[in-house]
């Protein structure tokens, strides 16, 4: 089987609409990937200068609430801003989740918003405290989106420097064992090896990859200057970083007397060539879009793409789009996970953006926060770097899929005004693709409800 367009739109966009048209070829999708990114300026998300501005007002508002711990109403009225600072924080990255929703519901490229989300899943980030914890949208927005269809190494290299990962990882704390800040410090030192050890585990060449525990200390002995704060963002700090040269999978980097950000660059620049990410990035990739167990041909074709084309990923992607393995089970594929279950349900209704919670902190707890949470899939939280897991048998229990059906009872009474014929939601939704018991159950629906509970509860909507 080659190249379907109803399939496409549902293993590797974000669903079938009434008013899009998907894209007749895999050339066709890749055109609009490379093309504008017209969801991102319909539903706008705050990049990261802009939520840089939010951590360091955060943090001058901390400064004044110290200054005025002696002064009663001062502090009250600090504590004031404070809360309305937090507030505001909250009701941001509930706005943010709601765009991104809106774009999987309203664009007209699906791909690169099932990617973003990829990418994001591979570069796991989550804030510890306070206003940071919100900062994974903004993340998302600038070290991830703008490389979705680039190079792979720019997008590692960006990730891997970016704030929050530096944050989530522990990175500015990590000084080297004889660095200049380490005299300063009467001898006290900390060499963390997190972002060294899941930059190769998880980000390049996977857990198993050809690298020794050596190497994880070398790398870290690398990364040691890189670090953020909340008011200038990224920083390279010569003083805390390792001096003299290190060693990473038989290769030196570094030796100046001056460490330079230019010998970090360059290494991870290595790690993205390497043939073992190649290959983790091949497979992660198959494993998401086509099955858990995907074809070592399909995994051996894209590595090699990605070798030829010194990881240009819209090349490996053409691979994956041109492959007989991604069209083999026509929707037998992977279990959609909730942010992509939920997207798709929405897309197929063709809910307005005016229906969505934008703006409603609690309608966007009641509408999308809590049953995510209740489907297995809270916003922004996995439970670790690895981030969310591939296995169907993870997202679909039995309490996990009762939370599926009850938000399908609620959803349509919340975001529209008028619930429509489930027969015509059915086929928007699955087309041609639609099995034919189906839209026997479905047209013998006894309400609108029941008749729309049962095209998206289905196995051929769940599916991919």
């Amino acid at each position: 089987m080659s190249f379907d367009p109803h399939l496409a739109e549902i293993r590797f966009g974000t669903g079938l609409s009434p008013r899009l048209a998907p894209a007749l070829s895999a050339a066709a999708l890749l055109a609009r990937l490379r093309g504008p990114d017209e969801a991102a300026a319909a539903y706008p998300i705050e990049g990261w200068a802009g939520f840089q501005a939010r951590l360091a007002r955060a943090a001058e508002l901390t400064e004044i609430r110290k200054a005025a711990r002696n002064d009663a109403a001062g502090l009250r009225a600090a504590k004031k801003q404070q809360n309305l600072h937090n507030k505001a924080a909250r009701q941001a990255r509930a706005d943010w989740v709601v765009s991104m929703v809106l774009r999987r519901a309203h664009t007209p490229d699906g791909f690169r918003e099932r990617l973003t989300a990829f990418w994001a899943d591979h570069f796991t980030v989550q804030g510890k405290f306070g206003i940071p914890r919100r900062g994974v949208a903004p993340f998302t927005e600038s070290a991830i989106r703008p490389h979705v269809a680039g190079r792979f190494a720019d997008m590692l290299i960006a990730a891997t420097t970016a704030p929050m990962m530096l944050h989530y990882l522990d990175q500015a704390s990590s000084i080297g064992p004889n660095a200049p800040e380490v005299k300063r410090r009467g001898g006290r030192a900390g060499l963390n090896e997190n972002l060294a050890r899941e930059v190769m585990e998880l980000h390049t060449l996977g857990v198993g990859g050809p690298y020794t525990q050596d190497d994880v200390q070398q790398l870290a002995e690398l990364l040691t200057g890189l670090s953020f704060t909340f008011e200038e963002g990224f920083v390279f700090r010569p003083r805390f970083a390792e001096p003299g040269p290190e060693t990473v999978l038989g290769k030196t980097y570094g030796g100046a007397e001056v460490p330079h950000l230019a010998e970090v660059t360059e290494a991870l620049e290595d790690l993205a060539r390497h043939p073992a990410t190649a290959r983790h990035l091949a497979r992660k990739l198959a494993m998401h879009f086509v099955s858990d167990a995907p074809p070592e041909g399909l995994i051996a074709d894209m590595a090699a793409r990605y070798a030829e084309t010194d990881g240009q990923l819209a090349e490996v992607y053409a691979v994956l789009l041109d492959h007989p393995a991604a069209w083999a089970a026509p929707l037998g594929g992977n279990v959609k996970p909730p942010v992509d279950f939920i997207g798709s349900v929405l897309r197929a209704l063709d809910v307005p953006a005016a229906k969505m919670p934008l703006g409603d902190e609690r309608g966007f707890r009641i509408a999308l926060a809590a049953p995510m949470e209740q489907m297995g899939q809270p916003w922004e939280q996995p439970n670790g770097p690895d981030g969310w897991p591939e296995a169907d048998g993870d997202w679909i229990t039995p309490q996990r899929y009762a939370a599926r059906l009850q938000w399908l009872t609620s959803a349509p009474l919340l975001l529209l005004d008028e619930v429509p014929d489930p027969r015509e939601v059915l086929q928007t939704a699955l087309g041609p693709l639609a099995p034919e018991g189906l839209r026997f159950a479905v047209a013998a629906a006894q309400t609108r409800i029941e008749g729309l509970a049962l095209a998206f509860a289905a196995p051929a909507f769940q599916r991919m």
